[in-house]
């Protein structure tokens, strides 16, 4: 490559840094020829649960030139949003409502994608070449191609590891018709450690670098519309938006920091959350509460389901009330989880008198099983 395309190269990793990214690097669109295989084969597997858009979007999904037949390189950045302390630190305490790390700020797609675009219109201004920007925002394959533009690997947990962010990185995508020197591709380092694959509560690895969505937490708390299945209620604790154990435990975080940038900090409202305050939350105190954060998509009745499983894990009889208020709620899957955890709470007999009022007017088979497990 000449030494102009060094040059270009040399200023949009400056400028990057500049908006903030701690990672940059640029891979050729076709650097992984593997990723359709993989995807079918993972797809074939129904590892992604119901989030059918996956299958849907698969043609796309499998390479760059799938989704824009004029790309020659990926540029990929890397933006640090490591937490002030250890997630699991937060895990024993039942009084929390626990929101994972990524969520607990404002919302990343908004804060990246306008850097994104900073970045891409330098490279448009001194190349003249075409620019696409992504973040998590249409069917690309980011931590792979990261990987291949040497931010980092996938670890056996399938996220992108940082020998400088550990598991703590918000990846976007540029896409250009640009043919630009490509980085050199990280290599894995996780070597022989296991910490991610043990620490998991639900088993959701198969197998080191294969995550089935069908049994993790960050899933049924996050993608699922439905009751969370009775299996994984226990497990839960008191995670009520995501799961960060297997991010969490990775040694290579003993290498990272903090994020010092203030979009991408932890709101203390919504890190230490209380959970009797959260279940107190009407609609419209709930969307107030989390505006502009991902947890504001998941929508008050999948969030009150939640909360209701980590009330129900929680042993304390102080939720009682609220419990016992939400099995009146508009919503099935309020209703649902209201009995659920007041079964946790409460001895043989105690609640007869709820379930008898319960029955009596209940007409969703789903909410009316509740009773029985």
């Amino acid at each position: 490559m000449s030494a102009k395309g060094d040059s270009i190269v040399a200023e949009l990793r400056a400028r990057a840094a500049e908006l903030g990214f701690a990672g940059f690097g640029i891979a050729p669109a076709d650097a992984r020829p593997d990723l359709p295989q993989k995807l079918q084969s993972a797809l074939q597997s129904g590892w992604h649960a119901d989030m059918d858009w996956m299958a849907d979007t698969e043609e796309r999904r499998k390479s760059p030139a799938a989704l824009w037949p004029d790309v020659k390189s990926v540029i990929m950045v890397g933006a640090n949003y490591g937490p002030e302390e250890n997630p699991l630190d937060r895990l024993a305490d039942t009084s929390l409502a626990n929101v994972s790390v990524y969520a607990q700020m404002r919302d990343y797609h908004d804060v990246i994608k306008g850097r994104l675009k900073d970045l891409a219109g330098l490279l448009a201004r001194r190349t003249g070449a075409e620019v696409k920007v992504f973040v998590d925002t249409a069917p690309v394959m980011e931590k792979p191609l990261a990987e291949a533009a040497g931010l980092g690997w996938q670890g056996k947990h399938t996220v992108l590891l940082s020998r400088d962010a550990g598991s703590w990185l918000f990846l976007g995508a540029i896409f250009t018709s640009a043919d630009l020197p490509a980085s050199t591709p990280a290599e894995e380092k996780c070597g022989t450690c296991t910490k991610c694959l043990d620490i998991c509560p639900t088993d959701a690895f198969p197998a080191p670098f294969r995550l089935n969505a069908r049994k993790c937490l960050a899933y049924y708390s996050v993608e699922h519309k439905g009751q969370i299945p009775v299996e994984f209620r226990k497990p839960m604790g008191n995670r009520v938006f995501g799961c960060d154990d297997c991010l969490a435990v990775c040694p290579w975080n003993k290498f990272a920091s903090a994020t010092r940038d203030a979009k991408l900090s932890a709101r203390q409202s919504i890190r230490n959350a209380g959970l009797s305050d959260m279940l107190a939350l009407g609609d419209a105190a709930f969307r107030d509460f989390f505006a502009q954060t991902p947890v504001k998509r998941l929508g008050s009745d999948r969030f009150l389901r939640n909360c209701l499983v980590a009330a129900g894990n929680s042993g304390d009889t102080a939720y009682l009330a609220a419990i016992e208020r939400l099995i009146a709620h508009d919503s099935p899957l309020v209703r649902g989880m209201a009995i659920w955890a007041l079964r946790q709470l409460t001895g043989e007999g105690e609640a007869d008198a709820q379930r008898a009022r319960s029955l009596a007017t209940e007409p969703d088979p789903e909410v009316r099983a509740e009773w029985s497990h």
